[in-house]
Protein backbone atom coordinates (compact mmCIF):
# COMPACT_ATOMS: atom_id res chain seq x y z
CA UNK A 1 0.00 0.00 0.00
CA UNK A 2 2.79 2.41 0.92
CA UNK A 3 4.63 1.54 -2.31
CA UNK A 4 1.57 2.42 -4.40
CA UNK A 5 1.12 5.75 -2.63
CA UNK A 6 4.83 6.47 -3.12
CA UNK A 7 4.63 5.53 -6.83
CA UNK A 8 1.57 7.75 -7.37
CA UNK A 9 3.24 10.61 -5.53
CA UNK A 10 6.37 10.28 -7.69
CA UNK A 11 4.28 10.29 -10.88
CA UNK A 12 2.38 13.38 -9.79
CA UNK A 13 5.65 15.14 -8.99
CA UNK A 14 7.11 14.22 -12.43
CA UNK A 15 4.25 15.75 -14.45
CA UNK A 16 5.70 19.32 -14.44
CA UNK A 17 9.03 17.97 -15.69
CA UNK A 18 7.36 16.32 -18.66
CA UNK A 19 5.40 19.48 -19.46
CA UNK A 20 8.48 21.72 -19.67
CA UNK A 21 9.80 20.28 -22.93
CA UNK A 22 6.40 20.21 -24.65
CA UNK A 23 6.25 23.99 -24.95
CA UNK A 24 7.03 25.36 -28.41
CA UNK A 25 10.31 27.27 -28.66
CA UNK A 26 10.29 31.03 -28.29
CA UNK A 27 9.95 32.83 -31.68
CA UNK A 28 13.54 34.13 -31.79
CA UNK A 29 15.14 31.03 -30.28
CA UNK A 30 16.13 29.72 -33.72
CA UNK A 31 15.27 32.67 -35.99
CA UNK A 32 17.78 35.43 -36.64
CA UNK A 33 17.05 39.13 -36.56
CA UNK A 34 16.44 40.86 -39.90
CA UNK A 35 19.11 43.51 -39.30
CA UNK A 36 22.56 41.92 -39.80
CA UNK A 37 24.25 44.39 -37.42
CA UNK A 38 21.76 43.62 -34.65
CA UNK A 39 22.10 39.87 -35.24
CA UNK A 40 25.90 40.17 -35.07
CA UNK A 41 25.61 42.03 -31.74
CA UNK A 42 23.20 39.38 -30.46
CA UNK A 43 25.50 36.53 -31.56
CA UNK A 44 28.50 38.18 -29.91
CA UNK A 45 26.58 38.54 -26.65
CA UNK A 46 25.17 35.00 -26.81
CA UNK A 47 28.72 33.62 -27.08
CA UNK A 48 29.52 35.17 -23.67
CA UNK A 49 26.48 33.70 -21.88
CA UNK A 50 26.48 30.21 -20.36
CA UNK A 51 23.60 27.78 -20.80
CA UNK A 52 22.33 27.06 -17.29
CA UNK A 53 21.13 23.59 -18.20
CA UNK A 54 24.15 22.35 -20.19
CA UNK A 55 26.71 24.43 -18.26
CA UNK A 56 29.48 23.63 -20.71
CA UNK A 57 28.06 25.47 -23.72
CA UNK A 58 27.16 29.02 -24.52
CA UNK A 59 23.52 29.76 -25.23
CA UNK A 60 24.49 30.26 -28.88
CA UNK A 61 25.63 26.61 -29.12
CA UNK A 62 23.08 24.89 -26.86
CA UNK A 63 19.86 23.23 -27.98
CA UNK A 64 18.35 23.24 -24.49
CA UNK A 65 14.91 24.89 -24.28
CA UNK A 66 16.17 27.30 -21.61
CA UNK A 67 19.01 28.41 -23.89
CA UNK A 68 16.44 29.01 -26.63
CA UNK A 69 14.44 31.22 -24.27
CA UNK A 70 17.60 33.14 -23.37
CA UNK A 71 18.50 33.59 -27.08
CA UNK A 72 14.96 34.89 -27.66
CA UNK A 73 15.35 37.39 -24.80
CA UNK A 74 18.71 38.56 -26.13
CA UNK A 75 17.40 39.03 -29.66
CA UNK A 76 14.20 40.89 -28.76
CA UNK A 77 16.10 43.19 -26.41
CA UNK A 78 18.78 43.89 -29.04
CA UNK A 79 16.00 44.58 -31.58
CA UNK A 80 14.40 46.97 -29.07
CA UNK A 81 17.65 48.95 -28.93
CA UNK A 82 19.12 47.82 -25.60
CA UNK A 83 22.88 47.73 -25.25
CA UNK A 84 24.45 44.23 -25.06
CA UNK A 85 26.12 45.03 -21.73
CA UNK A 86 22.78 46.06 -20.22
CA UNK A 87 21.24 42.79 -21.39
CA UNK A 88 24.15 40.80 -19.94
CA UNK A 89 23.76 42.58 -16.59
CA UNK A 90 20.00 41.94 -16.64
CA UNK A 91 20.59 38.22 -17.25
CA UNK A 92 23.19 38.15 -14.47
CA UNK A 93 20.68 39.74 -12.08
CA UNK A 94 18.03 37.25 -13.14
CA UNK A 95 20.13 34.04 -13.21
CA UNK A 96 23.19 34.93 -11.14
CA UNK A 97 26.83 35.65 -11.96
CA UNK A 98 27.32 32.09 -13.19
CA UNK A 99 25.45 32.84 -16.44
CA UNK A 100 28.30 35.04 -17.70
CA UNK A 101 31.59 33.73 -19.07
CA UNK A 102 33.00 37.18 -18.18
CA UNK A 103 32.69 37.25 -14.39
CA UNK A 104 32.90 40.53 -12.53
CA UNK A 105 34.58 41.15 -9.20
CA UNK A 106 31.85 41.75 -6.64
CA UNK A 107 31.20 41.14 -2.96
CA UNK A 108 30.21 37.54 -3.68
CA UNK A 109 32.87 36.70 -6.31
CA UNK A 110 36.06 38.32 -4.99
CA UNK A 111 37.23 35.06 -3.32
CA UNK A 112 37.27 33.40 -6.74
CA UNK A 113 39.84 35.94 -7.86
CA UNK A 114 41.77 36.31 -4.58
CA UNK A 115 42.22 32.66 -3.54
CA UNK A 116 44.31 31.60 -6.60
CA UNK A 117 46.59 34.62 -6.11
CA UNK A 118 46.92 33.82 -2.41
CA UNK A 119 47.74 30.17 -3.15
CA UNK A 120 50.36 31.19 -5.73
CA UNK A 121 51.91 33.57 -3.19
CA UNK A 122 52.03 30.85 -0.51
CA UNK A 123 53.54 28.36 -2.98
CA UNK A 124 56.16 30.93 -3.97
CA UNK A 125 57.08 31.58 -0.33
CA UNK A 126 57.38 27.84 0.37
CA UNK A 127 59.61 27.33 -2.67
CA UNK A 128 61.70 30.36 -1.72
CA UNK A 129 62.29 29.01 1.81
CA UNK A 130 63.19 25.55 0.48
CA UNK A 131 65.73 26.86 -2.04
CA UNK A 132 67.25 29.29 0.47
CA UNK A 133 67.67 26.45 2.97
CA UNK A 134 69.64 24.37 0.44
CA UNK A 135 71.97 27.17 -0.61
Amino acid sequence: MIRRIFAILMLVMAIPLAAQDTMPPAPYAYRQLDDPAQEAAAQELMETLRCLKCQSQSIADSDAPMAGDMRHQVRIRIAAGEEPEAIRLWLMQRYGDYVSYKPEVSASTWPLFAVPLLLALIAGLILLRRFRGRA
